[in-house]
């Protein structure tokens, strides 16, 4: 049993017990990472609530026997995606994955369509102009890392973005222009 599995378990009641979702365990390092949600997201409060009852519970189960970080937070917005019911909360979302395809591993991006016990369906998003979107099943098992997709909103349309220097430029300009009014001025 590994670490993270270990704390699992420990944790596990815990948080039910408090009505939090557990979404993830971690461990690397020093670092004991357990992450925790509820619907509409989970305030400051409640995971300062929580942290105090899964370090609790940690201190008096210690399936740690090394010195230990634990964090409690939030899975953000870009969730992590671990399990099956995570991949299956997030269907019809963008994610992003790395998964290997012999003879190589991969990085995509694409739109999650199906999840199962089994695998996962996704429709990536093509890499180059040229390549078309795919289709694909993939297994967990060849799934190394995966999480969601925070959609920031528009970028800047073309044309319309700065230049790198153009605000340092644009105020060079400005101060040029009032030292010409200045010198204008004082004279008769």
């Amino acid at each position: 049993m590994t670490i993270a599995q270990a704390v699992s378990n420990v944790v596990t009641p815990v948080v039910d017990a408090l009505g939090v979702e557990l979404v993830d365990v971690e461990h690397r390092g020093v670092v004991v990472r357990v992450v925790v949600d509820e619907p509409g997201g989970i305030s400051l409060d409640r995971l300062s609530e929580v942290t105090q009852q899964v370090s609790r519970a940690l201190d008096e189960a210690d399936p740690i026997s090394a010195r230990y970080t634990l964090e409690v937070s939030s899975p953000g917005v870009e969730r992590p995606l671990r399990t099956p019911r995570h991949f299956a909360a997030v269907l019809g979302q963008k994610i992003t994955f790395r998964w290997t395809r012999e003879p190589k591993t991969e990085r995509l991006t694409g739109i999650l369509l199906a999840a199962d016990d089994d695998g996962i369906t996704v429709r990536t998003e093509p890499i180059r102009a040229t390549d078309e979107p795919e289709t694909l099943e993939i297994g967990y098992r060849a799934i190394d890392k995966a999480r969601t997709v925070f959609e920031w909103g528009p970028g800047p349309k073309p044309g319309k973005g700065s230049k790198p220097g153009a605000a340092k430029a644009s105020k060079a300009r400005s101060a040029a222009s009032k030292n010409e009014m200045t010198m204008a001025g004082d004279q008769p």
